[in-house]
């Protein structure tokens, strides 16, 4: 296979000679310069003097007295002049990114040489006097007639009035730019290509032929220049095509551009060495469920590729249409593969130091509140995870246990110093400059972690080192600019800048370019020829890339003015696409059938058109897993001898480190052995970690001890609670916010009694949603009084005495009862509910029978009226207050048991129920110890939605 840039090297080597010094060598990129001179070096056996070689802006920059500006400097330019123009109050943090938009149409603008007094004429002017604009083809003055259509200037709205003032005012806004950045010796790109060409003299350039080699689509400043030097005598042209797309197809988009440079500038080479599309090719289209499995198909496909051909590493390429990929491509890449050659970069927002800036950034901005003089915890708590902060202290571990374990949502500062990092790190930073200063300080601290001994040639610290100097040199650009007062913007915008720059920035890789294996983005293609090729991600989205640049100058008057369009852009891709394939003779194209974000698992446009127009037999095969779905065993643990010691060591009475059986665990064991197992035996527990959110657990320990706070302090004097304490109770609505204030600093924020509760948004909602759950006890309260209030939040126990395979074993069994109290020789257990609606059993087995349907609450409130039958002598009522459905003047917290359709009886005196409740409970303890009873999983699936081990169980 003879490559493009051979048969440049070729033909140029037998038209010019050895000596080619006083030629230059122009590319769209400089990659293909590498490649270039290793063809140009094989045409003689003798020492050549080689060309200069350099890309086209590379030439328009050496051409020019202007530099290209800094773009951050640019905009800030740009902003001065917006506001003397408009005399506009917007600030440059609303300006800066639109401001950018607006640079990008107007180098647009100069790059297509467009007349900018035209363009940014009077809309009405424009309107009118469109007949005179000799300029315009009948396209161009069709798509200016579509944008009046479509624009009425007559019938005005706020948004045109808007943009026609602005509008109005951007030539003026041009030209004065324009001169500014003359005055400073700078430009952006468009400009300074437009002011080479404007004063450029033919006569002066510095070489004798200017070969240019691989272009494509041309903008006019580039096509004028390509003419000038043409007209000189001092211009070749190589283009590369296929006559495929650029004579056998009409109207092929990938043509579009060649056909008229064909025309304009005739290539060097005859047509005859543009054939090679119809020669035989092995074009296989493979569908992946997702992306990561294309690159787990690299492994095969190099194997494959290797075995069958051979062709040098370097005749192969993996080009990548998303390079979110290199990193997975990377860890494909199977030892067979000597040399590997990596085109484009690593991103720096793949490494550590872009999320330690980013978490660092985070927490001097969003995580910090200045009116209260705290950080947040989750800004906190990701900057003390980072593995920079726990290698630079040694305390970032504990402290971030310690926050978590007490709640602390908004920590102080003081707090978070605990040594000298930690000090620098969690003070707190205003201004823009400041926080320039901070991000600056901490990498020169992280750079500390780089310079130990031994370990400078270890790879990974390499890139990471590169990666810190890159961050340094482009904060240090900012603050630059900042400390000359360029650049003056809020911390928030600083932050989208910073984190902008440093996304696009790229790492790159040294080494050799023209040895081995190629992985490359599609632009670093250009020119490029390989034998074999594989490109992942070939999805519509990917190539052509999606959607248009935003473009304050409207389509339809781009398209008139002869300005860059999406078609321009797809028409380019198009080529890219095309032009790589033409060649290769083993050709595998992959796409991801997942549909995501953008992704809509579509394969490009580009892969149906070869499968429609183009000559070739086209294999279709899909990727699917090497293995298949495993299915979930079941779990069951038996009773061995070591597990049944851990549960009568755990439960024995006479241990003094038994703990007591709780209603809790022996609701667990109803709906699952298998949870009691992990969390009662096993002695599993779910980490600690802080959240915002209030689940509904929370929600009711925070009520409950609301309740608690209200009636010890009504309790205080005597424990008969009267009418009229209730009533003065509820019109002091500042007395029991109080309460649950209170509440919400023991259990959710974990401050001191006298520190104020900091809530968010949800936290308050649910503080207003206690308050109005208390009020609502007290006015039920109301009606039941005068009552005495015998206890709250007891804890009780009984021992009892079961037979096991052991013989006789004694345990204990109890908890704590949310509240007792006492009227007409009644006692009430009382249990409050938050959540969850009142059942009624049809008898007390269906207590004890796992099912769906099983009311765990009254089992509960059954077992401690059951304990409190036996260590008092009144008589025992059991109930169960739903306090969110207690607004009703009907509401009875009064146990009901009954058949469905059938009166229900109420459960006024337990004494009933005892003996049978007390005969079951036997029965389900010695299950519970029987070794001959294993530990099984729940049949009842819903069982498992919010168990804290279903990650365990898989299920």
């Amino acid at each position: 296979m003879q490559t493009f840039l051979q048969l440049v090297a070729h033909d140029l080597y037998s038209k010019i000679g050895n000596d080619l010094s006083r030629t230059v060598l122009v590319f769209p990129n400089k990659r293909a310069n590498l490649f270039f001179n290793g063809y140009l070096a094989g045409e003689s056996d003798q020492p050549i003097w080689a060309p200069a070689a350099m890309s086209i802006s590379d030439l328009f920059q050496k051409l020019s007295v202007q530099k290209t500006g800094d773009p951050i400097r640019l905009v800030c330019e740009l902003y001065k002049v917006f506001k003397e123009e408009t005399q506009s109050q917007e600030t440059l943090d609303d300006f800066y990114f639109w401001g950018e938009l607006l640079i990008s149409d107007f180098d647009d603008v100069d790059k297509n040489m467009v007349d900018a007094d035209k363009l940014f004429s009077n809309l009405q002017g424009l309107k009118n006097l469109m007949d005179n604009y000799d300029f315009l083809d009948k396209e161009q003055e069709e798509a200016i007639r579509q944008f009046f259509q479509n624009f009425s200037i007559e019938r005005r709205t706020e948004l045109k009035e808007k943009f026609i003032s602005l509008w109005d005012k951007l030539g003026s806004i041009y030209h004065r730019y324009q001169e500014n950045l003359t005055e400073l010796g700078i430009a952006y790109e468009g400009m300074l290509y437009r002011n080479v060409i404007e004063q450029l003299d033919t006569e002066r350039l510095k070489y004798d032929k200017y070969i240019f080699v691989g272009f494509n689509v041309l903008n006019k400043v580039e096509h004028q220049f390509f003419k000038l030097l043409q007209d000189a005598d001092k211009a070749m042209f190589y283009w590369d095509y296929d006559i495929f797309y650029t004579q056998q197809i009409k109207k092929h988009e990938a043509g579009e551009f060649l056909k008229r440079n064909l025309q304009d500038f005739p290539n060097e080479l005859p047509d005859s060495y543009f054939d090679s599309f119809k020669t035989p090719k092995n074009i296989r289209y493979i569908s992946a469920s997702t992306e990561n499995a294309q690159a787990r198909f690299l492994p095969e496909w190099i194997r494959t590729t290797f075995s069958n051909s051979e062709c040098e590493e370097k005749e192969n390429a993996v080009v990548l249409c998303n390079e979110a990929l290199l990193l997975p491509v990377l860890h494909s890449i199977p030892q067979e593969v000597k040399n590997v050659n990596i085109t484009m970069g690593f991103p720096l927002a793949q490494t550590p130091v872009y999320s330690f800036i980013n978490a660092a950034m985070e927490l001097q901005t969003n995580g910090y509140r200045s009116d209260t003089g705290r950080f947040t915890y989750e800004a906190v708590s990701a900057i003390l995870k980072h593995p920079y902060t726990q290698q630079l202290s040694t305390h970032a571990d504990s402290l971030e246990n310690e926050l978590t374990k007490t709640n602390r949502f908004y920590p102080l500062p003081s707090e978070l110093k605990q040594d000298d990092f930690l000090a620098n790190l969690f003070t707190p930073r205003s201004g823009i400059k400041d926080l320039c200063d901070y991000l600056v300080g901490l990498i020169k601290d992280i750079s500390i972690l780089y310079r130990k001994e031994g370990e400078y040639n270890d790879i990974f610290n390499q890139l990471y080192r590169e990666s810190l100097f890159q961050s340094h040199l482009k904060i240090n650009r900012l603050y630059s600019l900042i400390e000359s007062g360029e650049l003056n913007v809020r911390t928030d915008t600083l932050k989208r800048l910073i984190s902008k720059v440093l996304t696009a920035s790229n790492i790159p890789f040294h080494g050799e370019p023209a040895i081995g294996m190629q992985v490359m983005g599609v632009l670093e293609t250009r020119n490029l020829d390989f034998r074999n090729l594989v490109m992942l991600s070939l999805n519509e989205g990917q190539l052509p890339k999606s959607g248009g640049e935003s473009s304050f100058i409207p389509y339809n008057l781009r398209k008139a003015f002869g300005m860059t369009t999406i078609e321009h852009k797809n028409a380019v891709y198009a080529y890219y696409f095309y032009r790589l394939i033409q060649r290769a003779e083993n050709i595998t194209l992959l796409y991801n059938t997942s549909s995501d974000g953008l992704n809509r698992g579509e394969e490009s446009r580009f892969m149906l058109q070869l499968l429609v127009e183009g000559p070739h037999e086209i294999t279709r095969e899909y990727l699917e897993a090497g293995q298949s779905p495993q299915s979930n065993q079941e779990i069951q643990i038996e009773k061995t001898p070591e597990v049944l010691r851990r549960i009568y060591c755990a439960y024995d009475s006479t241990n003094p480190k038994s703990v007591i059986l709780s209603p809790s665990a022996l609701n667990a064991y109803l709906d699952c052995r298998l949870r009691f197992y992990y969390r009662y035996v096993a002695g599993l527990k779910t980490p600690d970690e802080v959240s915002a959110e209030i689940d509904s657990a929370l929600f009711g320990t925070i009520f409950h001890l609301s309740a608690q706070l209200v009636y010890t302090e009504l309790t205080a004097n005597g424990n008969m609670i009267q009418k009229e304490d209730l009533e003065r109770l509820l019109r002091d609505e500042v007395k029991l916010q109080s309460y649950v204030d209170r509440a919400f600093k023991k259990e959710l924020f974990k401050v001191a009694p006298e520190e104020k509760p900091e809530y968010n948004g949800v936290q308050l909602i649910n503080s207003k949603v206690i308050l109005s759950y208390l009020k609502q006890l007290l006015r039920n309260d109301l009606q039941y009084t005068p009552f005495e209030m015998v206890a709250m939040e007891k804890k009780v126990s009984e021992e009892m005495t079961i037979q096991t395979g052991q013989g006789p074993f004694t345990l204990r069994l109890g908890g704590t009862i949310d509240r007792m109290d006492a009227k007409e020789g009644t006692l009430r257990i009382v249990d409050y509910k938050t959540g969850g609606s009142p059942k009624t059993p049809a008898n007390i087995e269906q207590l004890f029978t796992p099912s769906e349907t099983r009311p765990n609450y009254i089992f509960q409130t059954f077992l401690y009226a059951a304990i409190m039958s036996r260590k008092q002598s009144l008589m025992v009522a059991p109930a169960l207050l739903y306090i969110h459905r207690a607004a009703s003047e009907s509401y009875s917290p009064v146990i009901e048991m009954g058949e469905p359709r059938k009166p229900k009886i109420p459960v006024n005196n337990f004494a009933f129920f005892e003996d049978e409740f007390r005969e079951r409970l036997q029965a389900l303890l010695e299950e519970v110890f029987d070794e001959k009873e294993a530990f099984t999983q729940t049949k009842d699936i819903k069982k498992c939605s919010y168990c804290d081990f279903k990650a365990i169980c898989k299920r």
